[in-house]
């Protein structure tokens, strides 16, 4: 409350020195131009005195916004040169000048040659189309300009131009051939159901692009692009000029205008139907960065992180390319009636830059909360000494509350570490052995829950610690003494565990109570984020109109160990091999973001004096384990390959050479998918499934080895050992 008192004081200093109206002006008389000017001086200051960093409005915010405002408009760098940049360079360090002041004039006439670009590009599209291109000429088009210098001037930049369409043009080409190819691949083969319903598909998806000539999508495309951005009112450009400026401070800070904060509202009040999956643009293409547990795309299988989607097919067989689409658009083509068929083209990430489109098609659906609450099983498996054993896995996609229910007294509201508490609970009376904790692809949620959950495995203690921006400290604590659960634990997570994940990760980590083990460390998000309502600041000086809201980074986290969870996040005790090694997954891939520090430790407990011991042995026998098993040589494999594509720097422009290199990708794909398949075709459902969890599976059998290192339990023979890691020992869900 203090704090939210200290930003009303400043909100009420920036809107009384200087602004537009004052505390007795009369709404009616307000133009748009002087509220657009009232919420740019609001926005900014809120923002320079309020977040984290407390870095004041100055000539060196000023030239980052210039980079950013040109970066945020144009990350792939094929609208706007050097020529054009220099133009503007008069406005380089008076930014923050203008930003005091609520002029906007650098937003909008950069946009204006924003608008410009788009329809250069657009005729040049036209004109480059009718004359064609030769596909048997050695070229190759850099796809990931974003780290390249901007093209001097237009002569250069419009040789980029040719070579983007060229590309363009080359993926249809590959997509029908491709399709073709899978059709044929399946003819004169005895037809099973499922081949029926394959080529029925493939069939289905061959008339859908045979609608339209990829010239004419192409050019369908950049006419809806002209269109989207041409219509832009006045606050959405003001939206990408403030949100480059909130993200010169940190890559969590941004300004939602009046009606992104409406959608936003109306999107956490209604189920949403869609396809369960969180998209973000990425150098004009729109990249899937998180599957969401329950959804549509989940369920299904097929989408990952990483993936590009470059088309989206509706059940009527209308097509859009939507590459250089914004995100809010295409959104908006993927959402719509439940039970109705999208078909997603995408560009698979696990085959880096010169993958080959394929098409995906999900039924969409309502993305149900309870399938967002956690689940938990229990698994018969076996230790490296053949004793049976019985673990109990608990996933958790997210840390959740429902803050009403609890404020308004109702005993029995929903939270994450209440429904855990239960699972744990079903779990001793099945008497398992030991408890693992799926946090992959947590993205966070509630700090209170992680502080509830953490005490569910841990007595009275420090959970983590919070920095304000005027570096005072505050410890969580979990409240009581009692452990839920005093059994042996192993915690799996991944790059994309986050947030308030990372924390309950840390904090099992510090007090030593069980093992961490996944990718060589989570996401790296340690910040708090403030989220202001410039409606309320205004009508402190008698305004009421539609200002939109914003959003900074405050605060910072940091474990019991004194370690901040920021940037480099929390390091497991066991790595796992892993396709994100490949992949700039986390905050420190992010720009502006807030560096790693660490303040004092917090006194706190040990509860396995012996874990470094311990977990040296374990990952021992993991690496054996490992080096025995047939999933794990394929997966080694498959990384290595994907490994190269991700260094590629250029794809190539020469039909032949790109197919080539497609055939060769799907015969070493489907010789994969082939060995894999084999290895669990006489298992049961269960069995497959978890198959398919190399990393789940893995953490398992980690647990069951700390299990028996713990009991101090040693093998009686080399003979006896070398049958025992013979055998296949994947867990087996236990039916009720």
């Amino acid at each position: 409350m203090k704090r939210y008192c200290n930003i009303i004081v400043s909100a009420l200093i920036i809107l009384t020195l200087g602004t537009a109206c004052t505390a007795k002006a009369d709404n009616a008389k307000l133009t748009e131009d002087q509220k657009l000017s009232v919420i740019t001086k609001l926005a900014s200051r809120l923002i320079a005195k309020n977040h984290y960093r407390q870095h004041p409005l100055d000539n060196k915010i000023s030239s980052k916004l210039f980079d950013e405002y040109f970066k945020l408009l144009d990350p792939s760098k094929i609208y706007f040169t050097q020529e054009d940049i220099k133009k503007f360079e008069k406005y380089r360090y008076y930014l923050d000048d203008l930003a005091r002041m609520g002029n906007n004039d650098f937003a909008f006439e950069v946009y204006k040659l924003y608008l410009l670009r788009l329809e250069d590009y657009r005729k040049f599209a036209e004109k480059e189309l009718k004359k064609g291109f030769d596909f048997t000429k050695k070229e190759s088009f850099s796809i990931d300009r974003s780290k390249l210098p901007r093209c001097a001037d237009m002569k250069e930049l419009k040789k980029v131009w040719r070579k983007k369409l060229k590309n363009d043009l080359l993926y249809f080409k590959l997509m029908k051939r491709a399709l073709l190819d899978e059709a044929k691949d399946h003819k004169g083969k005895k037809e099973s159901e499922k081949d029926k319903a394959r080529e029925k598909k493939l069939a289905a998806l061959k008339k859908i692009w045979d609608k339209r000539t990829p010239e004419e999508k192409i050019l369908k495309r950049l006419r809806d692009i002209n269109n989207e951005m041409s219509q832009k009112d006045k606050i959405d450009i003001l939206r990408f000029y403030l949100t480059a400026l909130a993200l010169t401070y940190g890559p969590h800070s941004g300004y939602l205008s009046p009606k992104d904060q409406e959608d936003f509202d109306i999107n956490m009040k209604l189920s949403l139907v869609g396809i369960g999956a969180v998209l973000t643009s990425d150098d004009g293409y729109t990249k899937v960065v998180k599957i969401i547990p329950g959804g549509p795309a989940a369920k299904d299988g097929k989408l990952k992180p990483e993936d590009r989607i470059i088309a989206v097919t509706q059940d009527n067989g209308e097509t859009t390319d939507i590459i250089d689409m914004s995100i809010s658009k295409v959104v908006e083509l993927i959402r719509g009636k439940k039970g109705t068929k999208v078909t997603l083209t995408i560009l698979p990430g696990s085959k880096g830059r010169n993958a080959v489109p394929v098409n995906i098609t999900l039924v969409r659906d309502k993305v149900a909360l309870k399938s967002s609450e956690a689940t938990g099983k229990v698994y018969e498996t076996k230790d490296r000494f053949g004793n049976k054993m019985k673990v109990g896995v608990i996933t958790l996609p997210r840390f959740y509350m429902d803050f009403k229910a609890a404020f308004s007294g109702d005993p029995n509201f929903k939270s994450s570490s209440r429904d855990v508490a239960k699972i744990l609970d079903k779990f001793q009376k099945d008497k398992v052995d030991g408890v693992v904790v799926d946090l992959r692809y947590n993205g966070g949620g509630s700090l209170r829950e992680a502080i509830n959950l953490t005490g569910l495995f841990i007595g009275k203690g420090p959970i983590v610690q919070v920095r304000q921006s005027d570096r005072s400290v505050s410890v969580k604590y979990d409240p009581d003494s009692i452990i839920h659960y005093k059994g042996p634990l192993v915690v799996l997570m991944n790059k994309l565990t986050s947030s308030a994940a990372e924390i309950f990760t840390g904090a099992i980590k510090d007090y030593q109570r069980g093992i961490i083990v996944g990718d060589s460390r989570t996401y790296g998000k340690g910040t708090v984020l403030d989220v202001i309502d410039l409606n309320r600041l205004l009508r402190y000086i008698n305004q009421d109109f539609p200002a939109g809201t914003v959003k900074f980074e405050s605060a910072v986290f940091y474990r019991v160990n004194g370690a901040s969870t920021q940037q480099l996040g929390v390091v497991p005790d066991i790595k796992l091999p892993s396709f994100t090694e490949y992949m700039e997954i986390g905050e420190l891939y992010n720009d502006n973001h807030l560096p790693w520090d660490a303040i004092n430790e917090v006194p706190h407990d040990f509860y396995d004096k012996k874990i470094s011991s311990e977990i040296k042995t374990v990952k021992e026998w993991s690496k054996e384990r490992l080096s025995k098993s047939p999933e794990y040589k394929v997966l080694l494999k498959n990384l290595k390959m994907f490994n190269k594509y991700k260094k590629r720097k250029e794809i190539s422009l020469n039909e032949k050479e790109r197919w080539g290199e497609y055939l060769q990708e799907k015969k070493m794909r489907d010789a994969n998918e082939k060995y894999l398949s084999q290895l669990t075709d006489t298992a049961d459902d269960d069995k497959k499934d978890k198959d398919k969890d190399f990393y789940l599976n893995e953490a398992i059998h980690i647990l069951t080895d700390y299990i028996d290192v713990k009991k101090n339990k040693k093998p009686t023979s080399k003979a006896k050992v070398a049958a025992i890691t013979k055998m296949k020992k994947e867990p087996v869900a236990v039916k009720h």
